[in-house]
């Protein structure tokens, strides 16, 4: 590793530890040449995940993407952020544990709408309404009528 302050190479390790999430290890450092500390994270190199967009595109799932969606449904619901999070923090880990490299991006609006439906009602047609493009109200209606239809599991 080289030193940011003197570009020297060789250094020590003074300490080590696993950050509070638990996906990277923080390693305290001081260079040999000017002793100088300086802080590195050691993380797993995760492959990217490539999205199948419904015209044939590819686009590197952007988790970023995914939760700012999810928080546009779910606005002024009772809704905690945290709750999406570890839901998006799931849902990658899942589509990564596959070891697909490309995945139809369906699969990850299916996901999301899954669980909208499970957490509010309002929200699930508010991002149904833009993730199945619906035309006119005649679509909203058929929707809600599916909704009130199934009965819905609460976690």
């Amino acid at each position: 590793m080289k030193c940011p302050y003197c570009s020297e190479m060789e250094n020590k390790v003074i300490d080590s530890r696993m950050t509070k999430e638990g996906n990277a290890v923080r390693r305290r450092r001081e260079c040999l040449g000017c002793k100088h500390r300086f802080t590195t994270y050691e993380r797993l190199e995760a492959l990217p995940l490539v999205l199948i967009k419904k015209d044939g595109r590819r686009e590197t799932f952007d988790r970023t993407k995914v939760l700012v969606g999810m928080q546009k449904a779910c606005q002024k619901r009772n809704i905690s952020i945290n709750t999406l999070e570890e839901f998006v923090d799931e849902l990658e880990r899942e589509l990564q544990e596959t070891g697909e490299k490309e995945i139809p991006s369906s699969v990850v609006g299916e996901r999301v709408m899954s669980k909208l439906h499970e957490l509010d009602d309002v929200a699930y047609v508010r991002f149904a309404s833009v993730y199945r493009e619906f035309k006119d109200i005649n679509d909203f209606m058929s929707q809600l009528k599916n909704l009130l239809d199934v009965p819905r599991r609460r976690t």
